[in-house]
């Protein structure tokens, strides 16, 4: 029978996990003295995902990751009425950068990284301000339900997939979804649900989608920035007012549907946009050497 060591450090607790099996390994309790909570969790390799929860803990998270396996840096500080929360969890044997994009274009960060699993759950009892780096593998972020007042997500070599599985949007308005890939990629869907009042990306060599299908459920604009890579962005319905702003050069490809109509140098809109329209979606995008591609919604 295996043995289990607890360790508990700055109200965390450490589990160790057996090979092949998923444990606990960490549990950051909830301070009742904290209104919000200011979570940052880095993963260099794995599949990562993170999922909404009932329960009051800030974090639980699960892996079949040994503690020979990984190191891991740990800060907890509760500054006025915001708990702030540091994770970093690092592969011992770490690949260098030259491993990783070999890894990246050749396709083997799946195959090294496919054993190794993190499992996050969030509470759905507080408001997050939440920071998520990824280096290889793949990470799957279900915000169902949370409330996340602002999201930063980067992605180095990952593939990332976010979204609202459950169909729960996010309980507050979000500030900002900010979302950087450099040779990964990222996939967001059913954006509307985040309720963000601002969309920020920022597309390196990698590839990335944002899908707009659904009405946006408050008024919000999106910036966007490509370097050599591609972004794909979903529009909504016709009955959305868009209007679109890019700032192209001679090296790149951006392609719009018929429903974008030319409006002046580099500005497109749909039919229905007018300079008077309170709830228009509005895109202000920077290309330089990548491609651009919005297609119409197909619901």
């Amino acid at each position: 029978m295996h043995k289990k060591i607890w360790l508990t450090c700055c109200g965390i607790a450490l589990t160790v996990a057996v090979c092949g099996q998923i444990k606990k390994q960490f549990t950051v309790e909830d301070t009742q003295s904290c209104e919000n909570i200011r979570l940052s969790l880095k993963a260099n390799s794995g599949n990562c995902y993170i999922k909404p929860s009932q329960n009051p803990e800030i974090l639980n998270v699960f892996s079949n990751q040994t503690e020979t396996a990984y190191a891991h840096n740990f800060r907890k500080e509760v500054k006025g009425k915001t708990c702030e929360v540091q994770l970093n969890l690092e592969e011992n044997q770490t690949e260098s950068l030259g491993q990783s994009i070999s890894a990246n274009f050749f396709g083997a960060a799946e195959k090294t990284s496919g054993d190794k699993l993190w499992k996050m759950y969030l509470t759905d009892m507080k408001p997050y301000y939440l920071e998520l780096n990824y280096g290889v593998g793949n990470a799957n972020v279900d915000l169902s339900g949370l409330a996340i007042k602002k999201l930063k997500i980067n992605s180095g070599s990952a593939n990332v997939n976010v979204g609202y599985a459950s169909s729960l949007e996010n309980q507050i308005d979000m500030d900002t979804f900010f979302v950087k890939v450099d040779l990964g990629s990222v996939n967001v869907k059913n954006l509307n649900l985040s309720r963000t009042r601002v969309v920020m990306a920022d597309v390196g060599f990698g590839n990335m989608t944002l899908d707009f299908s659904h009405k946006p459920l408050v008024k919000n604009k999106v910036k966007g920035s490509v370097g050599a890579g591609n972004l794909i962005i979903i529009l909504p319905s016709k009955e959305t007012p868009v209007l679109v702003k890019i700032h192209d050069s001679w090296l790149c490809s951006v392609k719009v549907p018929a429903s974008l109509i030319k409006i002046s140098d580099d500005t497109f809109a749909n039919a229905a946009y007018n300079k008077d329209s309170k709830n228009a979606m509005t895109f202000d995008l920077d290309v330089s050497m990548g491609n651009i591609i919005f297609k119409e919604s197909q619901q």
